[in-house]
C-alpha cells in the first residue's frame, strides 16, 4: 500500500486539492474557482467562508476521483496565497470582515503613516520586508479599525487573526489548533526574522495585541488532525507553507544558490541562501523559506510584475495572437526581433528597480517591424526581467546561481525557456511535475510523517522533464542585454504622474 499524501493548494483565483502517492505521482486533482470582490478601486477582498467551503469541496472531489476516503490519506499539507488576512470571532469561528487579499492596497495610508513616523528602517531590519500594504500587519490594523469595538475586542481576547494557513487549520480542526508556520509568519511584518518569534516592538507599531496572534510552528511537522466530520476520518495536518516557499521546496532548491522562477501573471523568483539571513542591497526581500529539523532556511525574493500578463496583452489588447500558446511557434519562426525591445512596465517596474511611476514602451520600431517582431520582443522581455532579478540575487548572495528551476504556465513555452537559458548563460530545468507548489507541500508532509526518511530520498524520486542549455554567442548576449538596459533607462526618464 502506498502512502497517499494530500496537498491543499489554496490560491487567489482557485482552491485545489491534489493527491500524490509516495512516488510523487499525481493521482487526482480537485479544483474550484474562487470569487474575488472589488468594492472600491485598489480594494481586493474575498469571503473567508467561501475560501473554506471551496477547500472542503475540492478535497472531497479529489478523494472521489482517486476512489479513496479520508482514512486512506496518511497526511495532508496546506500551501496558500500568502499575506491574505482574516480576522474572526474566537467564540463562533465566524469572520468579522472580508478577507483582505495580498493584492489589496486599501491599507496603504496606514503604511504611509508609519513611514512618516520613521518606522521604515525598523521593519526592514527586523522583518526583511518593506513597509507596504502587500503584507499582513496593515491589513489587520485596517480590519480592527473598521469593525465595531475592534481594538477593544482584540485586547479582550475575543478575536483571532491569521493568514490563510491559520484559517484553514483552525476550521478543519473545529477550532482546536491555532497556528501559523514560520514561512507565512515571515510575511506579516510582525515576526522578527532572526528569532522567528512575534516581536513586541513591531506589534506595538501597529497597536496589535500579541495575544491575538497564532502560535508560530515549524513548516514541517504534525500540528493536529482534521475533524472526522469533514472527510469521514481524521487526517493528520503535517505541513503548512506559503505558496512560493512550497514551490522552492517542490523544485528541490535545497542548497545555497539554488533558484526557482514561477512564471505566472508575474514572476516570483526565490533563492535559497541557507541559514544565512541576507539583507538585500539590490531591491530584494528577505524571507524565511522553511524551518524544520532545528534549522531555519532563508531566501531572497524578487518579483517581476508583468510576465504572463504581457502575453495576455498580445492576445487581448493588441489582437496579435488568438491563443497564448501561439507565441511559441511565432517566435521560433522569427529569427530575431529586428531590433525591437518591449518594456512591459504596465504597472511600473518591480525588483530590482522598484519604480511605480513608469509606463510600458516599445523601442527600435522601423517600417520593417512586423507583428512577429513585437511578439518575440515581448517574450524576450520576460527573460530579461528575470535576468535582472537573478543578477541582483547573485550580488546580494556573493555567489552565482546553481542553474534555474522553472515552473508556472509560461514555463511550458520552449522558446521562452531556451531564451532564458541563453540570456542567463546557465541551464534552465523544467520539472516533470509542473504542480510544484502542491508537490512541495506534499513532500514536506511526507517528511513529517516518515514517508521519506530525508531530502536525499526525495532527490532520488524527483525528476526533471527537460533541460535547456545556453547556446547563444557571448557577444550577442552582451549586445542584447546592453539594448535592454538602454530601454530600461529610457522608460525611467519618462515617468508619469497621476494627473497625466
Amino acid at each position: 500500500m502506498s502512502d497517499y499524501l494530500l496537498a491543499i493548494d489554496q490560491g487567489t483565483s482557485s482552491s485545489r486539492a491534489i493527491i500524490f502517492d509516495d512516488q510523487l505521482n499525481m493521482l487526482a486533482l480537485g479544483q474550484k474557482e474562487l470569487p474575488t470582490y472589488y468594492p472600491h478601486p485598489s480594494w481586493v477582498e474575498q469571503n473567508a467562508d467561501e475560501i473554506f467551503g471551496s477547500v472542503v469541496a475540492v478535497v472531497s472531489e479529489a478523494l472521489a476521483k482517486a476512489r479513496l476516503s479520508g482514512k486512506d490519506i496518511k497526511a495532508l499539507a496546506i500551501t496558500n496565497q500568502r499575506e491574505t488576512t482574516i480576522v474572526w470571532e474566537k467564540s463562533t469561528g465566524k469572520p468579522v470582515y472580508f478577507a483582505l487579499v495580498w493584492q489589496s492596497r486599501q491599507s496603504a495610508d496606514l503604511c504611509q503613516q508609519r513611514i512618516k513616523r520613521g518606522y521604515e528602517n525598523l521593519f526592514k531590519r527586523k522583518t526583511g520586508l518593506v513597509l507596504d500594504p502587500y503584507f499582513s500587519a496593515s491589513k489587520i490594523r485596517f480590519i480592527l479599525d473598521h469593525i465595531e469595538n475592534g481594538q477593544a475586542r482584540a485586547e479582550a481576547g475575543e478575536l483571532c487573526v491569521g493568514t490563510v494557513d491559520t484559517w484553514l487549520t483552525y476550521k478543519l480542526t473545529n477550532g482546536r489548533v491555532y497556528v501559523t508556520d514560520v514561512s507565512n509568519a515571515s510575511r506579516t511584518l510582525l515576526m522578527n526574522i532572526d528569532t522567528c518569534t512575534w516581536d513586541d516592538e513591531l506589534c506595538h507599531a501597529w497597536n496589535i495585541p500579541m495575544d491575538m496572534l497564532p502560535q508560530i510552528v515549524d513548516t514541517c511537522g504534525v500540528v493536529g488532525e482534521t475533524d472526522p466530520s469533514y472527510f469521514g476520518a481524521p487526517i493528520k495536518i503535517a505541513a503548512l507553507v506559503g505558496d512560493q516557499q512550497a514551490a522552492l521546496f517542490g523544485q528541490l532548491c535545497l542548497s545555497e544558490g539554488d533558484v526557482k522562477n514561477t512564471y505566472g501573471t508575474g514572476c516570483f523568483l526565490l533563492m535559497n541562501t541557507g541559514e544565512k539571513r541576507i539583507t538585500s542591497k539590490n531591491g530584494l526581500l528577505t524571507t524565511v523559506a522553511w524551518r524544520f529539523g532545528g534549522r531555519t532556511i532563508y531566501a531572497l525574493e524578487g518579483s517581476v510584475f508583468v510576465a504572463g500578463s504581457a502575453i495576455q496583452w498580445l492576445r487581448d489588447g493588441l489582437g496579435l495572437i488568438r491563443r497564448s500558446e501561439d507565441t511559441e511557434l511565432v517566435c521560433k519562426q522569427t529569427q530575431d526581433c529586428h531590433g525591437v525591445v518591449v518594456v512591459p512596465s504596465f504597472v511600473g517596474l518591480g525588483a530590482p528597480y522598484w519604480n511605480p511611476h513608469v509606463q510600458g514602451a516599445m523601442f527600435g520600431l522601423t517600417r520593417g517591424t512586423t507583428d512577429a517582431h513585437i511578439i518575440r520582443a515581448t517574450l524576450e522581455s520576460i527573460a530579461y526581467q528575470s535576468y535582472d532579478v537573478i543578477k541582483a540575487m547573485e550580488k546580494d548572495a556573493h555567489q552565482p546561481i546553481n542553474g534555474l528551476k522553472v515552473d508556472g504556465g509560461a514555463s511550458r513555452n520552449d522558446f521562452l525557456m531556451q531564451f532564458q537559458a541563453d540570456i542567463l548563460g546557465t541551464d534552465v530545468i523544467r520539472p516533470l511535475i509542473s504542480e510544484t507548489t502542491a508537490l512541495g507541500a506534499a513532500m514536506l508532509a511526507g517528511l513529517a510523517i516518515g514517508t521519506y526518511a530525508s531530502t536525499d530520498e526525495l532527490s532520488r524520486i524527483w525528476k526533471a522533464s527537460q533541460s535547456f542549455t545556453t547556446a547563444m554567442d557571448a557577444t550577442l548576449r552582451e549586445e542584447k542585454l546592453k539594448r535592454w538596459k538602454m530601454a530600461i533607462d529610457a522608460v525611467s526618464v519618462f515617468e508619469v504622474t497621476d494627473h497625466e
